[in-house]
């Protein structure tokens, strides 16, 4: 591993907490930004990191603290009202993914193993990013924001099962041994939310004993969380499957607000560190070199999943309304796409070409989320309409252009009609026309 000196170091937090509040500026998640920096510090800019393996170790650390985090903030009050809807809409969500890629293997020649890869990034949304827009909207803390969390819950809740079978894909893949690892998985998820949710607090004798003790509340939390890892790893489970687990347990204690304070800035940190090193590995050239591939892949992605999240929660009897600006919401692909090729790449279920691909097209998904969402706000005020015939599609590519037509129209209808022979006085007429004739 190279190293890298102090000052080099405080080169690149600033740099990242330039391009950070950046992206907090306009109000967009931070982690963009920090995406954006590791492509200008990294062998694609100006070379200034030469490796990930430099940022390589905090990036790992920092996959573990974002599922410890998550699992401490998973609001078991929220899930248990949306739950039925938003475990259904995931495993949906999942398997009609599975389904496309699965089909499209046969035309494109794809292996099982990266169609079960491209399975699982489509079904996975970005829960910084919808959590951000749903915020900027006003939706957060409505029944719909409520409904959207849930189902990134569920998600997050199966992105555990997801990395386990990724990282025991190869010869051994319909194993006994996998199978069980995955059920124990699953099981052990499902008993202790049925077990937490039941109960107000659970008491844990290492958190009642650093109460009140700011300076151990860190460490403790920190060491829960490794402890935990550590032993879900020697199992045959994932590391960052036991730092869930970890986050879900403390996140039900009279602690859990103290932990969570303690704690938010150094997964602040590390995380910066994760995105960061996903900047490195981002190939610009590469990009550029294959950027109608990219591109097609961005616009398929993000209409299908539109597409494909609408019906599904028409399927489940939601409202048009809602089910359109979910539907658009969830429409990106998630941050765990990275971590997700990064293990595949490891048990060679994609090349460094599949890497890289996946990689670049989830950074774009992500940088192109907030004008995706800008759209849906405008989509919004259609879906309410109930109707997405051709009235509807025109209201919205021209917005108030189309009372303008109206007007003009009217008041100039007989007068078209007299020279519908005479397209030279059209254009003349519309030429010499000022704004108190129409508006416009």
């Amino acid at each position: 591993m190279e190293e890298i000196n102090l000052t080099e170091i405080a080169m690149v937090v600033v740099a990242a907490l330039a391009g950070g509040l950046g992206f907090v500026r306009l109000n967009q998640p931070p982690i963009i930004g920090y995406i954006l920096t590791g492509i200008l510090l990294g062998p694609s800019g100006l070379a200034f990191i030469h490796s990930r393996d430099q940022v390589s170790v905090l990036a790992e650390l920092g996959v573990l603290l974002l599922l410890f985090v998550v699992g401490m903030e998973l609001s078991l009050r929220i899930f248990k009202k949306v739950w039925v809807v938003a475990t259904l809409c995931t495993v949906l969500q999942i398997l009609s993914s599975l389904a496309i890629t699965l089909t499209l293997s046969n035309l494109f020649g794809w292996s099982a193993g990266l169609s079960l890869l491209l399975g699982f990034v489509a079904s996975i949304s970005s829960t910084a990013v919808v959590v951000k827009v749903m915020e900027n909207i006003g939706e957060l803390k409505s029944e719909l924001g409520q409904l959207t969390i849930g189902i990134l819950i569920a998600q997050d809740l199966a992105i555990v099962p997801m990395i386990l079978i990724l990282r025991n894909y190869g010869e051994s893949w319909f194993s006994p041994v996998l199978v069980v690892k995955l059920i124990a998985s699953i099981g052990l998820i499902v008993g202790l939310i049925s077990y937490l949710s039941r109960r107000q607090r659970v008491r844990i004798p290492l958190t009642q004993m650093i109460a009140g003790h700011k300076d151990l509340t860190p460490l403790a939390s920190l060491t829960f969380c490794f402890a935990a890892a550590a032993i879900s790893g020697l199992i045959g489970l994932s590391a960052p499957y036991g730092a869930f687990l970890a986050g879900l347990v403390l996140g039900n204690t009279h602690e859990r607000l103290a932990m969570i304070e303690s704690t938010k800035p150094i997964q602040s940190i590390l995380l910066m560190a994760f995105f960061l090193s996903i900047g490195l590995l981002l190939d610009v050239e590469f990009i550029w070199d294959n950027l109608t591939t990219v591109l097609n892949l961005l616009f398929v992605v993000t209409i299908g999943k539109t597409a494909l999240n609408i019906g599904i929660l028409r399927l489940l009897r939601l409202p048009w309304s809602q089910a359109f600006l979910i539907g658009v919401v969830l429409a990106q692909l998630g941050e765990f796409a990275f971590l997700m090729a990064t293990i595949s790449n490891e048990t060679n279920i994609i090349n460094d070409y599949g890497e890289r691909l996946i990689i670049g097209l989830t950074v774009l998904s992500l940088a192109f989320s907030p004008v995706w969402l800008a759209i849906a706000r405008r989509l919004r005020d259609v879906a309410d309409t109930n109707s997405v015939g051709l009235k509807g599609i025109f209201s919205f590519l021209y917005g108030e252009n189309v009372g303008i037509i109206k007007k003009f129209t009217k008041q100039y209808k007989h007068w078209f009609h007299k020279q519908a022979h005479h397209p030279a006085a059209v254009i003349d007429k519309i030429n010499t026309l000022t704004p108190g004739d129409g508006d416009k």
